[in-house]
């Protein structure tokens, strides 16, 4: 909950009262790696926040093999946000990309939360939109590239992700095989 908490507080000042219900309306969940925490076809109602681990949104293609939209780390918010905000089915899944823990909440919970504490309305918002605006820029800096390069940059960009997550998923992430990226891998150490 200390994460949590801690990002709250680069938002506001929250007394221990607040903290306190806060902590109450999350509870603590662990994945085991490849685990999902959402399949796609349903509608998402629960918002994570990682507080240790690696995320993936995960999609299937038409060939049947899976393809990384993104990866979601320590510190962030994760759920399928258009499905969980108006209630609409999500096409994309979340996975474990490693063993994961998270705070889990329920979307009838923090529309009581946001009752109980309106500044958290502001501060999920301000979260979310930032993190839309990070996707935005990874997958601009990555757009162009070839694939050696798209690899040196996700090394650059992404680092703290790089080492810790299955190869596949790097390679479906970057938009190449698992083969290409091992040659990629050792022609730039």
């Amino acid at each position: 909950m200390e994460k949590l908490i801690a990002l709250i507080k680069t938002f506001r000042l929250v007394s221990m009262a607040e903290v306190e219900l806060i902590s109450s309306y999350f509870k603590l969940k662990s994945f085991k790696e490849k685990e999902y925490l959402f399949h796609g076809g349903n509608i998402c109602n629960k918002l994570y926040f990682v507080v240790d681990g690696i995320l993936r949104i995960v999609a299937i293609n038409d060939k049947g093999r899976d393809i990384t939209h993104y990866f979601i780390k320590e510190g962030q918010f994760c759920t399928m946000l258009d499905s969980f905000n108006n209630g609409i089915i999500a096409e994309d899944s979340i996975q474990a990309s490693s063993l994961v823990n998270v705070l889990e909440i329920d979307k009838k919970g923090l529309l009581k939360l946001y009752q109980d504490l309106p500044f958290m309305v502001d501060f999920v918002n301000h979260v979310n939109q930032q993190r839309l605006l990070d996707k935005i820029r990874l997958k601009n800096i990555y757009s162009g590239e070839d694939s050696i390069n798209r690899y040196q940059l996700f090394i650059t960009e992404q680092a703290d992700i790089a080492h810790r997550v299955p190869i596949n998923h790097i390679a479906s992430y970057l938009n190449v095989t698992p083969q290409s990226l091992s040659r990629i891998r050792k022609g730039t150490r």
